[in-house]
C-alpha cells in the first residue's frame, strides 16, 4: 500500500512517500530535493547538506543541500546553478507526487516532477520534466543529479561487445576532468567497470564512460542503491562526451547521475526524460563537504 505523510527529516518540511519496503523524502520549502531514500529500518542512503553550497560569481550561490535534484545540462553557472530556493507545487498523484519548480526566470524553463513508487518494490521511478515557457527556442537537457553518502562504493559497467563485427573498432571511451589524479587509491579501472572508493579526506574526482548497460551501483550500509534509464545509442548527449552517452562523476560525498540527449526546445513546449529509479543510476559523484 502507497502512503503519503508530512513530516520533518533532515530538519526540513517534507512529503513522505511510503510503501512496506522503502521510504522516500522530498523537501516542501525549497527545490525540491529527494533528501531521504532508506529500506525500512535501513540508513538513509542520500546525503544531507543543508550548508553545502556553489560559489556564482556576480551571482547567488547555488544551495546544494544534498539528495537528488534536476539541473539543466550542459552545466554552465548562468542556466545550470540557479536558485531553487522557493517552495515547490507538490500534488499528491496516483501511487506517488508531482511536483512542479518555480520558473527559472533568466532561462525562461520550468522544471517538473513525478514520482512513482511501486506498491510492492523497493524501486521509485522519477520522470523528469523540462517545459520552455520562454520566447526563444534553447538547447538543453535534464540532468538528474544524487548525492548518496560517503563511504561506499561505486561501480559503473562497461561495454564489453564488440563495436563491429571484426572487433576491430574501440568498444570503451574513458574521459578525465581536471582536478582527477589518475593515480588515485580511490579510482580503480577493470576490463568491466569502473570503480570508485567514496572516502576521499581531500580532493575530488571525475571520470566519465559511455553506459549502454543503462545502470549505475553505490554499495553501502549492506545496501546496492541501483540507478537506471534509458541509453540512446545514436542521440547526441549534452557533456564532453558528445556521442558517446553516459558518464560516471565522483567528487567526494556525493553521486551525480547522467544527462539525457538534448536537443531544441522549442518555446511552449518540453522535454523529457524517464525511469529515474531508487537505486537506478548512470552517474556517480563524489565529494566531501
Amino acid at each position: 500500500m502507497i502512503a503519503v505523510y508530512e513530516e520533518e527529516f533532515g530538519g526540513t518540511s517534507c512529503v513522505r512517500l511510503d510503501n512496506d519496503l522503502l521510504s522516500v523524502w522530498l523537501t516542501k520549502e525549497f527545490g525540491p530535493r529527494v533528501i531521504g531514500c532508506a529500506l525500512k529500518g535501513g540508513e538513509n542512503m542520500l546525503a544531507v547538506l543543508p550548508e553545502a553550497s556553489i560559489p556564482v560569481k556576480g551571482g547567488t550561490d547555488y544551495s546544494l543541500r544534498g539528495g537528488h535534484r534536476l539541473w539543466v545540462a550542459p552545466e554552465r553557472p548562468e542556466t545550470t546553478y540557479l536558485p531553487d530556493d522557493q517552495p515547490p507545487q507538490i500534488t499528491e498523484i496516483e501511487s506517488g507526487l508531482e511536483c512542479i519548480q518555480a520558473l527559472d526566470e533568466p532561462t525562461g524553463i520550468q522544471k517538473s516532477w513525478r514520482l512513482i513508487l511501486e506498491e510492492d518494490a523497493a524501486r521509485l521511478t522519477i520522470e523528469h520534466q523540462l517545459t520552455n515557457r520562454g520566447v526563444e527556442s534553447i538547447e538543453v537537457a535534464p540532468w538528474a543529479v544524487t548525492m548518496l553518502r560517503p563511504g561506499g562504493i561505486g561501480l559503473l559497467p562497461l561495454p564489453t561487445e564488440k563495436a563491429d563485427e571484426h572487433g576491430l573498432w574501440p568498444n570503451r571511451q574513458l574521459v578525465f576532468w581536471p582536478y582527477t589524479d589518475l593515480t588515485s587509491p580511490h579510482l580503480e579501472i577493470t576490463n568491466r567497470s569502473l570503480v570508485i572508493r567514496a572516502d576521499l579526506s581531500s580532493g575530488a574526482l571525475k571520470v566519465g564512460a559511455p553506459n549502454p548497460a543503462g545502470w549505475v551501483a553505490y554499495r553501502h550500509y549492506g545496501v546496492t542503491f541501483v540507478k537506471k534509464t534509458g541509453y540512446q545509442v545514436a542521440a547526441a548527449y549534452r557533456s564532453s562526451l558528445k556521442r558517446l552517452g553516459r558518464w560516471l562523476t565522483w567528487h567526494r560525498a556525493s553521486i551525480p547521475t547522467i544527462w539525457k540527449p538534448g536537443n531544441y526546445i522549442l518555446a511552449g513546449m518540453c522535454r523529457k526524460r524517464y525511469r529515474t529509479s531508487s537505486g537506478n543510476y548512470r552517474s556517480l559523484s563524489c565529494r566531501a563537504w
